[in-house]
């Protein structure tokens, strides 16, 4: 440590002199209050800005002597840091293409193999993710040279992850309807209607509705529009969506194609008063508070809508379940030994390289794992005698509830004031723990002591008769044959050169604003009229040009996934 900081006070002698760059890094010689050194995390994913609180602040405190600041990404955020010269102690991409091989191009993050810092600091991560350590590696931008690697790694190749994507439907109210059969999405649409005639108000004399959305995570595309395709086998892919199993690729603006038929889906469920008109302004957190009051009763995120499922509804007979329509096969990610696309990485100008490599590389090991996804161990989990995974009983209400206040160094909180907020993964929750004496992947839902020892109320059972006698929604699916898998490769999107950027930007800004306005629209030809000017739009500034270049990186992937399906 004594070098680096005497490395820091050069550079902040150098900085003061030019006086010319903002100093941003929070790391400081000194260390922070009490000590500790400020750490910051900028992370493309993260829905908080601020500094880690709660027990993941005291086990960041306990462990590393660190507090860390969360930034996350708002319009001009990576642009604004870009020019600063520095991103940030760690560094989370919310994709390996543009922006991450922007930062790669202009020295802006770390060579995790200068001085050792990988094999020395990140050993965990150098014996155990050789695939994903290599797939960054290779890509043309790294100049065979490591400077992160993708999130939710796997092991082994077999099988795919638990669905992150299947339509959640309040199943008590359903059940009321009479299951009414969903033969494809536009099904969905009277269901939801006459769901909100059985359930006007929630509990809390709140106005339902049977969709909340939110714009947080909108990208090249309307992230709510987008991810609904999912329930389709299709998968966003730059400005427009890949089919995983037909290996197809379908342009945003096509005329009939996924993208505008799912915006119309949402523009036809705003008309029937069905659409949450504060979806457009409001947070994530805000629209999953919604869905955790009950206040919408459909979804397609896994992560949101059993936000619902907590024991008091479940005892109270009301519950958000997968119901899917006859004619849906929904995305899951293969298992992927290269990891996804999301990037961990460090800033080129951390002033502790080494704590920033310990603490990604603790993130990946079996304790950190769990940790994130779960708590303090001891606390919301453990080992048991045999050595498998368990949770406490305050850390299974804890799931069910993130509401729920567990004891923590002697401070009671509630657990979710105490969450992870850089909000991105390591290892994939379904690979195996090597800790674990009989081989459990990470995922507590599939754990002995999960499926033996956890009450199911009546409620769940009801769905679980109705699907098959199944126990999760993964089971029902795979049964049905509602799956399709998007196979993991080395694949990266790319990157794409000035001009084209500069064009894709004025182009997503198009597409996104529009699909917004086309989803408020109050009637069919209001609908028509607003998606006409989005297209003749993004024509104008060169929409057919970026087509060009991501049907080029589509026979790439496939080409990539063909190298696996055929070996």
């Amino acid at each position: 440590m004594k070098t680096l900081k005497r490395k820091f006070s050069l550079v902040l002698a150098v900085m003061m002199m030019l006086a010319m760059v903002p100093l941003v890094t929070s790391c400081t010689a000194g260390g922070g209050a009490g000590g500790l050194i400020e750490l910051t995390i900028y992370s493309q994913l993260a829905n908080f800005a601020g500094v880690q609180s709660g027990w993941a602040g005291q086990v960041f405190e306990e462990k590393f002597g660190v507090k860390i600041n969360i930034i996350n990404e708002m319009d001009g955020t990576f642009a604004t840091r870009m020019a600063t010269g520095n991103l940030g102690d760690i560094v989370i991409f919310g994709s390996d293409g543009n922006q991450y091989q922007q930062a790669v191009a202009q020295g802006m993050l770390l060579d995790w193999e200068q001085d050792n810092l990988l094999q020395e600091h990140g050993a965990y991560i150098y014996e155990n993710m050789p695939f994903a350590l290599q797939k960054n590696r290779d890509m043309e931008i790294a100049n065979d040279t490591i400077y992160g690697f993708g999130f939710d790694v796997a092991g082994s190749a077999e099988d795919h992850q638990t669905h992150i994507y299947y339509p959640y439907l309040r199943w008590d109210l359903y059940q009321q309807l009479g299951k009414p059969a969903i033969n494809t999405l536009e099904d969905f649409i009277p269901v939801l209607r006459d769901m909100k005639a059985l359930e006007p108000v929630n509990e809390l004399g709140q106005q339902t509705w049977g969709v909340s959305s939110f714009p947080d995570w909108d990208g090249d595309m309307v992230m709510m529009v987008k991810a609904t395709a999912a329930l389709y086998g299709w998968e966003e892919f730059g400005i427009g969506l890949y089919h995983v199993v037909t290996q197809e690729f379908e342009d945003a603006l096509k005329p009939g194609g996924q993208y505008l038929r799912m915006l119309k889906f949402y523009n036809t469920l705003h008309q029937m008063g069905l659409f949450d008109p504060d979806s457009m302004t409001q947070t994530f957190d805000d629209a999953a508070t919604k869905y955790r009051n009950g206040t919408s009763f459909w979804n397609i995120f896994t992560f949101v809508a059993e936000g619902y499922n907590m024991p008091e509804n479940l005892e109270a007979g009301r519950m958000l379940a997968c119901v899917p329509a006859a004619d849906q096969t929904n995305l899951a990610e293969g298992l992927n030994v290269y990891g996804g696309t999301r990037v961990w990485s460090i800033g080129s100008r951390t002033v502790y390289p080494e704590l920033a490599m310990q603490i990604i590389n603790w993130l990946c090991t079996p304790e950190g794992v769990l940790t994130y996804n779960y708590g303090p161990q001891g606390v919301t989990w453990d080992y048991d005698e045999e050595g498998n995974t368990y949770l406490t009983e305050v850390g299974l209400l804890s799931q069910d509830d993130n509401r729920t206040v567990i004891v923590f160094n002697g401070v009671e909180q509630a657990y979710q004031d105490g969450q992870f907020q850089h909000n991105n993964t390591t290892w994939t929750l379904d690979a195996v723990n090597p800790d674990s004496a009989s081989g459990e992947t990470f995922n507590w839902r599939f754990w002995d002591s999960t499926i033996l020892n956890r009450e199911v109320a009546p409620i769940e059972q009801s769905w679980r008769d109705w699907a098959g006698g199944v126990t999760t929604a993964d089971d029902f699916l795979r049964n049905e044959g509602k799956v399709a898998v998007s196979i993991g490769t080395p694949f990266t999107l790319g990157r794409r050169e000035a001009e084209l950027e500069m064009t894709w930007e004025q182009v997503k800004g198009v597409v996104t604003s529009g699909s917004w306005r086309a989803i408020y629209a109050g009637s069919d030809q209001e609908f028509d009229s607003i998606v006409a000017d989005m297209i003749a739009e993004a024509n104008a500034y060169g929409y057919a040009r970026c087509v060009e270049w991501i049907l080029e990186r589509a026979e790439a992937r496939r080409e990539a996934e063909n190298i696996i399906l055929n070996n």
